[in-house]
């Protein structure tokens, strides 16, 4: 026999049917408030990249597409969203939210490994050991996106489908501990140079900024993969959007974070820098052995 099964809510206002689940009947409006805000966002960046040219990288381009590809990912899924809601099916809509979001996870996180190594700013290139670290990074992206498809398209009831539940958790964690190292790598060379060129206020600067993005990276993966999750086990399945805004919103945040502390700066910070602030650095740098990372 041919069984064909039909499961939505009915609206209490309208009478029609909403295939998407109670807590997430919401979510459609979320994803394109969220996308506008990103819209928003490369637009100012785009100013602020035609404001300050001479201070401009290649790294400040690289975030842009990273803004872009993120307002994408957040259209496709809102249209995908709205239309399951509406019919019961995504209408092609999951194969570009799958594309764009393979764009955007491997986008991120080379984003956040090339400012780790002060890429483009600092350095015009990439040391071996840093390349090793993209050479990891990017391969288990694609992993992870494998498995966050066969996740998403099938359930418990499909065979290997706790296996690549396992497997996309597994990847996540390794791409996000990967990530930390370019970080660490530029805060240790910022300390040894330090200690040697004689321009402590400016290495000391650098030191600030890179600590700063480093807790900040820890943050943002503890908030969206430890707290999200916890949201998603303890609430109500009526609020199941909570958790998923609470992610975007720290997400959001760890993007504003970003660009405003790496945003191009036409001023040259050696000609700003007095005797006495320079005497003051070095003392807090002689001071600043016993950060542990």
């Amino acid at each position: 026999m041919d069984v064909r099964s039909a499961m939505y809510n009915v609206d209490q206002v309208t009478g029609e049917r909403t295939y998407l689940s109670a807590g997430a009947s919401v979510l459609p409006s979320f994803y394109f408030l969220f996308c506008l805000a990103y819209a928003g966002l490369a637009a100012a960046w785009v100013a602020i990249l035609m404001r300050k040219r001479a201070a401009v990288f290649r790294i400040h381009y690289f975030m842009l597409a990273v803004l872009v590809l993120k307002a994408l990912n957040l259209l496709a899924e809102a249209e995908d969203k709205s239309y399951i809601e509406r019919t019961g099916t995504a209408h092609g809509w999951d194969v570009l939210f799958y594309i764009f979001s393979f764009l955007k996870g491997i986008s991120l996180f080379t984003l956040i490994v090339l400012i780790g190594t002060g890429w483009s700013f600092l350095k015009p290139y990439l040391a071996d050991r840093e390349k090793k670290v993209l050479m990891v990074v990017i391969p288990l992206q694609v992993v992870a996106n494998i498995a966050q498809v066969v996740i998403d398209e099938s359930g418990p009831y499909a065979r290997d489908w706790v296996t690549w539940k396992q497997i996309f958790l597994l990847v996540d964690v390794v791409c996000c501990c990967a990530v930390l190292f370019p970080i660490v790598w530029s805060i240790k060379n910022l300390r040894e140079a330090a200690r040697s060129d004689g321009k402590a206020a400016v290495n000391l600067m650098k030191l600030t900024l890179f600590r700063q993005y480093y807790v900040v990276v820890i943050c943002y993966i503890y908030f969206t993969r430890v707290v999200v999750y916890a949201l998603q086990t303890i609430t109500s399945y009526r609020y199941l959007w909570t958790s998923v805004v609470a992610g975007e919103l720290a997400t959001l945040a760890f993007y504003v974070f970003t660009g405003y502390r790496f945003r191009p700066e036409v001023h040259n910070p050696y000609f700003a820098i007095d005797d006495e602030e320079e005497e003051a650095a070095a003392e807090a740098l002689k001071m600043d052995d016993e950060f542990e990372l």
